[in-house]
């Protein structure tokens, strides 16, 4: 029910003051919260009444949730994502019919989305907000009992000041204060047990909102008082061992901590950027298991593999991997440096930063304000008696000349760079600068690759697609008709959302003579790709549709991951 709405209904029925509604609507602004919480909250109208009038304003029955019971399989007919949206929770089934528990009965776009996630007829009961939050950490089993730690914020919250009006000195001792302390290492925890790759805290003007990025996708978690979003940064700033006392800059930094049964280390990369309305916190997750050493586990099609490991085992040269960042370039570049590990070699990476520990190899963290820079590290390298070199990112003129002249002076190089495609990298390298003898010459192969997400493969099942979205994606109608099309469900092994970790598509490209003599003869992108392609390299998209077709991705992440290239 819209805010004003409901407030004008309750004043009407003598149930709350003008003045009431008034403060009880600034409430919502400063804290993000829904008006029906901040007036209980500020105790203008119990839990009861709001309930019961709800209920007769819309004729729907009123449910104590905490005396409920919800089965497993109710629970996994919608999304926990979708029910922390709309502050809603599944809570029976009858024949077609899902009976839901809601704590806004007009929010129709929560009803249209139900409806089709589900396929279910939908019927509404109404529960209090803070009851259906404590039931979805309940029933859900998140592993992080969200609702009962921010039930501990309730005594100190009136004592916080706003941000600009805290001292350095009331930010570390808020930072230490027990309820941050806890929130803090839950949701570091319940991130990596979900599998996250990124934590976001996220301040607005009204609200304060945590996410977590899952197999490529953001979602939203939580949405904590808004008052906690400093004492939450300073509390992360701490840990990193950044200054809380600057907040007009931003700073980066790194937290190791020991997660598990088995206590593996866990490094956090923290970013802290000052926004409008205080400082966003990014927390990239770092974990050794998380790293695929095993090559032939990545992705690759049976000839793009080959044509890898043939490159990163000639002696000297230059091998590349590009895409966007996120797209899985440091893990297929550390999988070439696991295989080519060993006592006969002495491998050197410069990284920016460096993401994994790797036992047997020279890994050099970068540091611009001192002057360690990709640049200034390959001219070490080269000093140092070097059989394979890792350089994280191509990202200028100076870097590209020194890793070229490495590669056509005996060295194997193994680098990254940021172009939409294998064909492209060509142009890119000539861009910065580069004669084209030498990119003809030093280059064996270049890899562009993007990420998909796998279909959980416990509520996999097939769906029926017509010919022609088929067709639409680059698939003959001969094997169209052929084609089986999976989609996840969604279970608790997935958290409802179909997908369970991502898979790696490629486009690899081998520098053939054909190509090395149209980079000589100056050739357009356009024409360096249909030389490729001729000489068997294997599209993106056509790479993404044979993860569609073996049933391993669905249509959604072919079209979002890949474009055809005409």
């Amino acid at each position: 029910m819209a805010t004003e709405r409901l407030g004008e209904l309750l004043v009407r029925e003598k149930l709350i003051t003008a003045d009431q509604l008034e403060k009880a609507i600034q409430d919502t602004r400063s804290t993000g919260a829904r008006l029906g919480t901040s007036l209980t909250k500020l105790g203008y109208l119990g839990e009861a009444e709001l309930l019961g009038f709800l209920s007769s304003q819309y004729g729907i029955p009123a449910i104590e949730l905490n005396e409920f019971e919800v089965d497993r399989d109710v629970l996994d007919l919608v999304p926990r994502d979708l029910c922390m949206k709309h502050i809603i929770i599944p809570v029976n089934r009858a024949g077609n019919t899902l009976i839901v528990a809601v704590s806004d009965p007009s929010n129709i776009s929560a009803l249209e989305d139900l409806r089709f996630v589900t396929g279910y007829n939908i019927e509404m009961v109404i529960a209090s907000e803070e009851a259906i939050k404590k039931a979805m950490d309940k029933f859900y089993d998140t592993g992080i009992q969200v609702s009962e730690t921010l039930d501990d914020f309730t005594d100190t919250l009136e004592v916080m000041a706003k941000g600009e009006e805290l001292d350095v000195k009331d930010l570390e001792k808020e930072a230490e204060d027990a309820p941050i302390v806890k929130l803090v290492n839950m949701l570091m925890t319940d991130a990596l047990s979900k599998g996250a790759s990124d934590i976001h805290l996220e301040p607005y003007e009204r609200f304060f909102r945590v996410r977590y990025r899952i197999d490529g996708m953001l979602y939203e978690i939580m949405r904590p008082p808004l008052k906690i979003k400093d004492p939450l940064c300073s509390r992360i700033k701490i840990m990193a061992r950044l200054n809380i006392a600057e907040r007009r800059l931003p700073q980066d930094g790194r937290i190791r901590m020991k997660m598990g049964k088995k206590g593996e280390p866990v490094d956090y990369r923290v970013s802290v950027m000052p926004t409008l309305f205080g400082e966003k916190v990014v927390l990239r997750i770092l974990s050794r298991s998380g790293l695929q050493e095993d090559m032939t586990k990545l992705g690759f099609e049976q000839k793009q593999l080959t044509d890898y490991k043939w490159a990163i085992k000639q002696p000297y040269g230059m091998v590349l991997v590009t895409g966007p960042s996120g797209c899985g370039k440091t893990t297929t570049l550390y999988s070439a440096l696991m295989e080519l590990n060993d006592l006969s070699s002495n491998l050197s990476t410069a990284e920016d930063p460096v993401e994994y520990n790797i036992h047997g190899i020279n890994q050099v963290q970068m540091r611009e304000e001192i002057g360690l820079n990709f640049a200034s590290s390959l001219r070490s390298f080269l000093r140092q008696d070097p059989d394979i070199i890792m350089v994280g990112e191509i990202r200028d003129f100076e870097t590209a000349e020194i890793s070229i002249k490495a590669a056509l002076t005996g060295h194997l190089v193994l680098s990254t760079l940021h172009t939409n495609d294998a064909p492209s990298t060509i142009t890119r390298l000539l861009n910065m600068g580069l004669e084209p003898f030498l990119v003809a010459s030093s280059v064996l192969l270049i890899l562009s690759q993007r990420l998909v997400r796998r279909i959980c493969e416990n509520c996999k099942e097939p769906i029926d697609v017509p010919l022609q979205a088929l067709t639409s994606l680059g698939i003959s109608e001969e094997e169209a008709g052929q084609v089986t099309v999976y989609k996840g469900k969604g279970c608790g092994a997935c958290n409802n959302l179909g997908y369970k970790g991502r898979i790696g598509i490629f486009e690899v490209m081998r520098l053939l003579r054909e190509i090395r003599d149209g980079i000589l003869k100056g050739e357009a992108t356009s024409e360096i790709r249909r030389m490729a392609l001729e000489s068997g390299m294997m599209a993106l998209r056509q790479a993404a549709l044979e993860k569609l077709k073996g049933g391993i991705t669905t249509i959604e992440e072919v079209v979002r991951s890949t474009a055809v290239v005409r």
